[in-house]
């Protein structure tokens, strides 16, 4: 064994025994390494890159969701506020109905009320008119029979008065 260590040996120029056995040990080496350090190495590069792809993925798939959910929040605002438009418009057309509807029948209502106060103020001015005749009419046969006392001032002249008077009533 120490044989090993009293050859001649140097670096500088390689000996083709010591270059065939560095050959077979890093070859075995190379070997033992790949099949217990690089595959295990390369299989995790692998799964990184299957990871970061999928995570990628899951990324491109979240925007996509949300440019649809954000798309779909547009639309249904969009929605809302036509909505609130008409619920807005349809309002104010009915307060506009209602309005003009209070209006008609307060116009309708006055209308009334001038109408049966007219037909009331003709009516007390008939009612006076008769009033007015009646008492003229009293006042009249009052004043005729006054005079006609005063002319006739015996039985006999009223008695052909009142005939006359018969026979043109019977005339008429």
């Amino acid at each position: 064994m120490f044989l090993i260590f009293l050859a001649d040996f140097s670096v500088i120029k390689p000996d083709v025994g010591l270059l065939l056995w560095t050959t077979i040990f890093f070859l075995l080496f190379w070997f033992v390494i790949g099949k217990f350090a690089f595959t295990p190495i390369a299989n995790a590069l692998k799964k990184r890159e299957e990871d970061i792809r999928g995570s990628l993925e899951e990324a491109e798939n979240a925007r996509l969701e949300m440019s649809k959910l954000k798309a779909e929040n547009e639309e249904i605002l969009a929605k809302a506020r036509e909505e609130r438009a008409k619920i807005l418009k349809e309002a104010m057309d009915t307060k506009a109905s209602i309005v003009n509807d209070a209006k008609g029948k307060a116009k309708e209502e006055a209308q009334r009320i001038v109408t049966s106060a007219k037909i009331e103020i003709e009516n007390e001015k008939q009612a006076a008119l008769i009033e007015v005749k009646n008492q003229i009419g009293l006042m009249a046969t009052e004043i005729a029979e006054k005079v006609i006392r005063k002319q006739l001032s015996g039985v006999d002249e009223h008695e052909n008065f009142v005939g006359k008077l018969i026979d043109e009533i019977k005339l008429n």
